[in-house]
């Protein structure tokens, strides 16, 4: 190592020391996180010191974020870029103008959708339609079957959202309740391929995969209430998980895929303003999956579209012990999987009715 680079490296560690405490004030304040890096050039060692995630320049409010936040932390390794959630560039991109309700960020939660489904129904008046709840490190997330699983802090992207669907004013349809998982899932997947890099799928029911990996999981709950029941979507994304800290083998995460950020501020940003997008979208339709979205594809045809599932051969495994197994070919209007056996028979499985749903030729998705 060149003696610049070794005192670059020291220079870095003594005034790291001395910003962890002003890092704590700042995250009690909800203010962005110091950054400090060293670069070595033509006149020594020089120091860059930065306000943080949120601190650069202000993202644009006309779309879906596509860009990437200046990193001023030199380092590489995946811990470097395991940075907090920055709840106020959130409410000021998405709640001031109106695209979300209400933008709430916890450094740590069990669940995130535990919590906002008993925050509304202690207080339902306080939770409008589209709020949302987020965390960077959740240590009791459930999935699908009251499957559980823990990350490392900051390493994956857990969001929550709440939704009163009335489309035109009615109230809503278990069809379209049905849809809402889909609907996230999509917005998901979108926000991945465009915002991320990364070519992302769904996997019928709940799943947002990669290159044949899960690195997402969406979960819906009915939340009863006064004049209908609203439904709370969880997201869990895999951000920055080395290979190590993956839950399963088939698993992955977007650092792993080589996305082109892992800002999860940026990522949460771009997938609520599709989720919104979509969302009015489909209760401008009437809640109808089938029906086009103004003038549009349907929503039906927008989930089919990023659907890894269709045309492959699987096997459903009930709660019986029984199974089916052929072909999926498509998706009912209540979004359930059509699969067509050996016989030419079509059945329809739905995702309250399987335990598992695998691939029969060997791949997971």
């Amino acid at each position: 190592v060149s003696p610049l680079k070794a005192l670059a490296v020291d220079v870095e560690r003594n005034l790291r020391s001395p910003l962890v405490g002003i890092g704590h004030e700042a995250t009690r304040l909800g203010l962005p996180q110091p950054q400090v890096g060293v670069a070595v050039g033509a006149g020594g060692p020089h120091l860059s010191l930065g306000p943080g995630p949120g601190g650069g320049a202000p993202r644009g409010g006309g779309g879906p974020a596509t860009g990437t936040r200046t990193r001023l932390d030199p380092m590489n390794e995946p811990a470097a870029l395991r940075t907090p959630l920055d709840a106020e560039a959130l409410r000021r991109e998405l709640v001031a103008p109106g695209t979300i309700a209400r933008v709430e960020v916890v450094e740590s939660t069990g669940s995130t959708n535990t919590d906002l489904a008993a925050a509304f129904t202690a207080a339902p008046g306080e939770w409008p339609q589209i709020s949302v709840l987020a965390t960077d490190f959740q240590s009791a997330g459930k999935g699908r079957m009251d499957r559980s699983w823990q990350a490392p802090a900051r390493s994956s992207l857990a969001v929550s959202l709440l939704f009163r669907p009335v489309p035109g004013g009615r109230p809503a349809t278990a069809e379209t309740y049905a849809w809402m998982s889909m609907l996230c899932a999509t917005a998901l997947a979108d926000t991945l391929r465009e915002c991320a890099g990364v070519p992302a799928e769904l996997k019928w029911p709940n799943d947002v995969i990669v290159a044949g990996r899960k690195v997402a999981g969406v979960l819906a709950q009915l939340v009863p209430a006064p004049g209908g029941a609203a439904v709370v979507v969880g997201s869990g994304v895999n951000v920055t998980l080395e290979r190590e800290e993956l839950p399963v083998a088939t698993a992955t995460s977007l650092l792993l895929e080589g996305a082109r950020t892992v800002d999860t501020t940026a990522l949460l940003e771009d997938y609520l303003r599709r989720v919104s997008a979509l969302y009015t979208g489909f209760l401008r339709a009437g809640g109808r999956a089938g029906d086009a979205i103004d003038g549009g594809a349907t929503l039906l045809e927008r989930v089919a579209r990023s659907m890894a599932t269709i045309g492959a051969p699987v096997r459903a495994e009930l709660p019986s012990g029984e199974s089916v197994e052929g072909t999926a070919v498509g998706l009912e209007p209540d979004g359930a999987l059509s699969v067509q056996t050996a016989d030419g028979t079509l059945t329809a499985i739905r995702a309250g009715d399987v335990v598992h749903l695998r691939r029969t030729d060997g791949r997971y998705a």
